[in-house]
């Protein structure tokens, strides 16, 4: 069987197809793939704001489009792209075991001091207000473009540091020595960030094939943190930020709508969705 797997051009992008096209061959090992490569209105924007041209839905309608006419059998994304809904006919049907959730706040090696004020590179609001508590004379600057683009713009001094997500750079070996790392503990992840979500029609073969290599803790953690994304109403203008993990029988929730007020509670794992509405109601 051949199947086309849909992914936009960036380097994490084709990661990120890779990773969904070995996972389909390790359990399908007859299985033949070909890469589709198509260009978002994110990617043709890319020095604008996102909440200016649409918010989350920006880097998948189009590859929505082609999953609907046939052009490509799956589509590969980050997780943390996708509005809450697919597109009608359309469902995530499998995911990628979760890699590190965790934001960075990347300086090169060379700065001295964390003394005074400093600019951080990120047009996120969530990031913005969870590192502010860490870092207070941090001063935000918008930043767009791939991982590669940005960390060109710190090396050229156009920003002190910039904020990345740590999964993009483990999926990308890229060389980090240059540079000086901070976890971001004090961020509770974007909704859904470092999962590798797999859409396809909601049947057909590619559905049974993306659901057959999907790893099933990630996909309960996806299909959690999204409903509470819907919950709250969050898109890429708020700083809502959700984080979860399975401890054996038991899922422990993390939340935040107005990256100010969190929140983290523990239910069953069958309990998940209304752990997540009485968490809202509080938020």
């Amino acid at each position: 069987m051949k199947l086309k797997i849909g992914t936009r051009k960036s380097k994490l992008a084709v990661r990120q197809a890779e990773m969904a096209a070995a996972a389909i061959k390790e359990i399908f090992p007859g299985t033949e793939t070909e890469f589709v490569y198509i260009t978002t209105k994110g990617d043709r924007a890319a020095d604008i704001p996102l909440s200016a041209i649409g918010g989350k839905g920006v880097f998948v309608s189009e590859i929505e489009n082609a999953l609907l006419d046939g052009r490509i059998d799956i589509a590969v994304h980050s997780a943390k792209d996708m509005s809450v809904n697919c597109a009608p006919g359309l469902a995530v049907t499998g995911v990628l075991k979760r890699d590190d959730p965790c934001d960075l706040l990347i300086f090169m090696k060379n700065r001295t001091s964390f003394a005074g004020s400093f600019t951080v590179g990120t047009g996120s609001l969530r990031r913005r207000l969870g590192i502010s508590k860490t870092f207070p004379n941090a001063v935000f600057k918008d930043i767009r473009g791939n991982i590669d683009t940005r960390l060109n713009k710190l090396r050229n001094g156009e920003y002190d540091s910039i904020m990345l997500a740590a999964a993009g750079i483990d999926r990308l070996e890229l060389d980090m020595s240059d540079f000086y790392i901070f976890k971001c503990h004090d961020c509770i992840p974007a909704p859904c960030q470092a999962i590798i979500a797999l859409e396809t029609k909601k049947e057909g073969k590619a559905a049974e094939i993306a659901a057959a290599v999907s790893h099933e803790k990630t996909y309960i953690c996806f299909e959690t943190e999204r409903y509470a994304m819907k919950l709250m109403g969050a898109d890429c203008t708020l700083p809502a930020g959700a984080f979860s993990v399975i401890n054996g029988e038991e899922i422990i929730l993390s939340l935040t709508k107005d990256g100010i007020k969190k929140l983290t509670e523990k239910a069953a794992v069958s309990d998940r969705f209304s752990l997540a509405e009485r968490m809202v109601k509080h938020l």
